[in-house]
């Protein structure tokens, strides 16, 4: 019973994180060019390594939390068990998106965020003739 709680943990939360991650990072994209006021390369790269991050981050707690907790024996510990390790999965994949467009809203505003403007061309220097 054990050996297929795990098995069911793994499967449910690694399909919820993928299924999260790809749809923050489709849908996210129009939010962070308009966010980085249309520079489309900066949100791409931008949108990349969020999900990167969001599944090292996930993909890590799901593995560090597969030890803890009371080991089910019976089918119905087996159910407490996968709802409190999913439920707990998705209440930390909630968080993190609160945090990230929280964080995202007030990087908005620094320069780093900003269109670079196209810089005045310098002139050569004018060289006198011998």
């Amino acid at each position: 019973m054990l050996v297929q709680t795990y098995a069911i943990y793994l499967l449910l939360s690694t399909a919820i994180t993928v299924w999260v991650g790809r749809a923050l990072n489709k849908n996210g994209r129009v939010f962070l060019i308009e966010n980085f006021r249309g520079n489309k390369e900066l949100a791409d790269s931008i949108n990349h390594l969020l999900l990167v991050g969001f599944y090292l981050i996930n993909f890590g707690f799901i593995s560090l939390t597969l030890k803890y907790g009371d080991k089910p024996a019976t089918l119905e510990e087996g159910i407490e068990f996968l709802s409190s390790k999913v439920g707990f999965v998705i209440m930390l994949l909630g968080t993190m998106h609160f945090f990230n467009m929280r964080a995202l809203m007030t990087l908005r505003h620094f320069k780093l965020f900003q269109p670079i403007q196209d810089a005045p061309k310098a002139k050569a220097p004018e060289t006198e003739e011998w």
